[in-house]
């Protein structure tokens, strides 16, 4: 049998290059399931769990338990063990009144039937106002409307979760109404194994109705419906006669289930879930970046081959003290050009954290390429980032006093201190005012005091004594000695150009950098603002790639520009030119939420900008770090090519 996972990558073999690189040399890969996603074989008759999941709106953004509403309940509420990662996407997994059996169709089963009151009403009504959809799963796989569109090339598109209701009016009235949807018509969709005669789920539709039901005398449990009976074969097959949401009316929820026998095999469940459309636009995005890549790398190539060859030679050619006295360009700059920059130690820093991201990013793609972070497996993109991040420390710690003892620092303590402590308490900080926020509005988002606790655990446990632990072991090993030697009086700086400006140059240098990632930062922030399934790994590994590669190539290229103008104060503006880009990702946020999202309320909007605002920081510390390492080897590497006496 094969994975679940490796079924998805042989699937969209087109979009997952690097993960056939990677999987052609691993031996017998599909030999093994991923932990929780292991298939589970039904024979007929068999009871089905149907879970209840979160209530979640694009409008809001913020996620509610299931339960919060006066839905149907079972005789106990049972909670699922959520991982670190689902509690954190606000998931509440719940145990439910409906009753499944294997391959036995239910027809107008009724659930349950409550009185509406004026409490009650509000509620739903406040949920249908911001289009809340209910969000339930079935042997691990989440429910879905199945839409129809004729403009699409698979007439079928799968919508998360159905609408609590609707808003709408009836013929010849202009006053809106609120109605709910009672009544659904579950699809369980089933693949057969001939051989053993046991099935295995792959599919999980429903279609909601509203509907008003109909019944005669008096409520009580046995009570047929006239509306929908099984007896009679009468089903609800439209919305027409509507349930609107009223104080002091009653509300009949019921449902029906169907099965069907189904071609596709349970490993290949979750395409019509990831199917995209549009491919062709991530490949015009890949080609597109690439073009800017080569163009770049062809500039960098001219300008370091030629230019470089032709300097270098023409120093080391230079013999009088005469001639000395005419040199131009960088090689005057030698002897300032490895001065300790100011603020050294929070440059250090920062080099660290970048480090620390760094690490945790390439591993995630690496596990995601592979298919170890599949969908099936709900947080577990999360929970990997934040273990992945708390186990780098040890190289953040490395980096940040490896660096400072090459500045001739001395109390590697401090610096490891605040490598560990810096950017995770600015971002907790933001983290915990916006949690604060969720909390107020009552919302299952909000991380609750254990969970928080963990992430302090995580921090203060593992990743600060990681952290201390690289700093002892990179303030110990010999610090990299410098190419030429330092002057001990500055140089003076002459007067730049007004393109050589630090200001402007930073600011140009970050435009190719978010030019190579912004088309897929699209379907990202569409993933996660719009509650659609983001499995296009293989994609933004190769964006990645290219991020890091112009990232290296732009900021080498203005950082010799800068050294040609006598400016030898590149360390921090190597870390800014590429780390700017940052600036422009949380601009196109900005703008991402002004045309595509339709948030309205002040918590809502606060909460999407917090979040952006972390992603941005720590999309700049991953940057800034990719550009000054890519410009502290290139001059390391021009200067230790002189001959300087």
């Amino acid at each position: 049998m094969e994975s679940q996972s490796r079924s998805i990558h042989n699937k969209r073999s087109t979009a997952m290059i690097p993960a056939l690189l990677f999987l052609s040399l691993i031996h017998g890969v599909h030999c093994f399931y991923l932990p929780g996603v292991a298939p589970e074989d039904f024979q007929k008759g068999d009871p089905l769990k149907v879970k209840v999941n979160k209530l979640t709106s694009i409008k809001t953004q913020l996620p509610y338990s299931y339960y919060s509403l006066p839905f149907c309940t079972p005789e106990k509420i049972v909670d699922s063990a959520e991982n670190l990662g689902e509690v954190l996407r606000g998931d509440r997994i719940e145990n439910s009144p409906y009753a499944f059996t294997m391959q036995e169709p239910q027809l107008c089963t009724v659930l349950c039937r409550i009185m509406i009151d004026a409490k009650t009403a509000k509620q739903f009504k406040e949920k249908i106002d911001d289009e809340y959809r209910v969000n339930m799963i079935l042997d691990n796989l989440p429910l879905v409307v199945p839409i129809k569109r004729l403009d699409q090339a698979s007439n079928t598109v799968y919508q998360l979760g159905y609408h609590i209701g609707l808003k709408g009016q009836y013929a010849g009235n202009k006053e809106e109404k609120y109605f709910i949807h009672n009544h659904l018509a579950f699809t369980v969709k089933y693949h057969r194994d001939l051989q053993t005669g046991s099935s295995r789920i792959v599919g999980f539709e429903v279609k909601p109705y509203s509907i008003k039901h109909e019944y005669e005398g008096k409520w009580s449990e046995k009570t047929r419906l006239t509306t929908c009976d099984p007896h009679t074969k009468r089903t609800v097959v439209n919305s027409n006669t509507p349930l609107e949401v009223e104080v002091n009316k009653e509300i009949i929820f019921s449902y029906d289930v169907e099965y069907q026998e189904s071609d596709v095999k349970w490993a290949s469940r979750w395409d019509s879930y990831l199917l995209m459309s549009d491919d062709q636009i991530h490949w015009f995005s890949i080609v597109n970046s690439l073009m800017i890549v080569l163009f770049l790398t062809g500039m960098v190539a001219m300008i370091m081959l030629r230019t470089l060859y032709r300097d270098i030679s023409k120093y080391n050619e230079l013999e009088t003290q005469e001639e000395a006295l005419e040199e131009t360009g960088w090689k005057l700059v030698h002897g300032d050009v490895f001065r300790p920059p100011s603020n050294s130690d929070l440059l250090c820093v920062y080099v660290g954290t970048g480090v620390q991201f760094l690490g945790m990013v390439l591993v995630t793609m690496i596990f995601a390429v592979l298919g170890f972070l599949s969908p099936s497996n709900r947080g577990g993109l999360m929970t990997a980032m934040l273990l992945l991040w708390v186990s780098m420390g040890i190289f953040a710690g490395y980096a940040s006093t490896n660096l400072y003892k090459m500045f001739k620092g001395a109390e590697w303590k401090k610096i490891a201190a605040k490598t560990a402590f810096m950017f995770p308490a600015i971002v907790f900080v933001i983290f915990f005012v916006l949690n604060a926020l969720i909390w107020g509005q009552k919302s299952s988002g909000a991380v609750p005091f254990g969970t928080m606790f963990a992430l302090v655990f995580l921090w203060f446990g593992i990743s600060v004594p990681l952290v201390i632990v690289g700093g002892y072991v990179g303030f110990k090993k010999p610090a990299m000695e410098d190419p030429v030697k330092t002057n001990k009086i500055p140089r003076q700086i002459p007067e730049q150009a007004w393109y050589m400006n630090p200001i402007f140059s930073i600011l140009i240098g970050g435009i190719l950098p978010f030019g190579a990632v912004f088309i897929e930062l699209f379907f990202i922030l569409t993933s996660i603002w719009l509650n659609q399934f983001y499995y296009m790994f293989g994609f933004l590994f190769l964006v990645f790639i290219i991020l890091v590669i112009t990232c290296a190539e732009i900021t080498i290229v203005l950082c010799y520009f800068q050294l040609c103008s006598e400016d030898y104060k590149w360390w921090w503006r190597s870390y800014l030119t590429s780390g700017s880009s940052a600036l422009y990702l949380f601009l196109y946020a900005a703008f991402y939420f002004f045309t595509k999202l339709e948030i309205t309320k002040l918590v809502s909007g606060l909460l999407y900008f917090g979040y952006m605002l972390i992603a941005s920081y720590a999309f700049f510390v991953l940057t800034g770090t990719i550009g000054f390492y890519a410009c502290f080897c290139f001059i390391r590497l021009i200067y230790s090519s002189l001959k300087i006496d």
